[in-house]
């Protein structure tokens, strides 16, 4: 009997094992499936710098998931460059105010503006592909609203006044700020403003998509502002100042003119002339 009882469980097992095995496949660890769902889960869970690793590599790819990451793909590295470079301006502060030790803040400035050095050439390249591949009309955003407060975090305030963030609280003000970079680029996309509250209706609304005009103009802005990064007083590097405004150019060339545009090119234009890019 006990053998019988055996065999039956063994039995109603394999029925059960053939039932679930009909079900779809993962997707398999590295292929385009398998980014574009990680990208989708870490971009929910707030974590953007892995979120930015997904979908960069997603959109230099051929797979059919380039096209659905590659808006995600420049609006998350322009925010993490962005949180990065405004962290590194306040540390620069915070070397003037504390004449006293500025060499802590310094040495943590030129570390925050290598990490947005990092993330401002991965929103660069996105951006050529995306004028390479000449993009549509309407832009669908398939994620939703991001993780984030665009309130500057209390820390910032203290590190430009030349009071150092004890190392327990540097990680959670690194990550504070660069969600706060990653929610201001979003809304400055589909809201056209920094105005959170705006674009968070939007993502209520359900599926969300801008016009490629909206896109490319509030794309050509974040490039002019990070390359304020590679500054002759920052990073010095003349030649990415060139790639960055060259990139933003394109965008604005490729786009009906407005105001917004040809204040943006004049900026491109006092860069070039001040001999910050060629």
């Amino acid at each position: 009997m006990p053998r019988k009882l055996s065999s039956f469980g063994i039995a109603a097992f394999s029925l059960i094992a053939v039932g679930c095995s009909s079900g779809p496949e993962p997707p398999k660890p590295g292929s385009p499936a398998f980014l574009w769902s990680a990208a989708k889960t870490t971009y929910a869970a707030g974590d953007f710098l892995q979120a930015t690793q997904n979908l960069t590599q997603l959109a230099a790819s051929d797979s059919e998931f380039a096209t659905r990451s590659m808006p995600w793909a420049i609006m998350v590295s322009a925010g993490v460059a962005q949180g990065y470079r405004e962290l590194a301006d306040n540390y620069d502060a915070g070397a003037k105010a504390n004449r006293a030790n500025p060499t802590p803040f310094r040495r943590q400035a030129y570390a925050f503006r290598s990490q947005g050095s990092a993330a401002a050439m991965q929103c660069t390249e996105a951006v050529h592909k995306l004028l390479a591949g000449n993009p549509p009309e309407t832009i669908a955003l398939e994620l939703g609203y991001p993780n984030g407060s665009a309130a500057e975090p209390v820390q910032l305030q203290r590190v430009s006044k030349g009071m150092l963030v004890p190392a327990a609280e540097l990680e959670a003000l690194q990550q504070a700020m660069v969600k706060r970079g990653v929610l201001l680029s979003v809304t400055q996309n589909v809201a056209g403003a920094a105005d959170p509250a705006k674009a968070a209706e939007v993502f209520k609304q359900g599926e969300v998509k801008v016009s490629r005009a909206a896109f490319l103009q509030a794309t050509a802005k974040a490039l002019v502002e990070l390359s304020d990064l590679f500054g002759s007083q920052k990073l010095d590097r003349p030649d990415r100042v060139t790639l960055l405004c060259n990139e933003a150019e394109q965008a604005l060339k490729s786009i009906p003119a407005t105001k917004e545009t040809k204040d943006l090119m004049g900026r491109i234009a006092k860069m070039r002339k001040s001999g910050k890019a060629s």
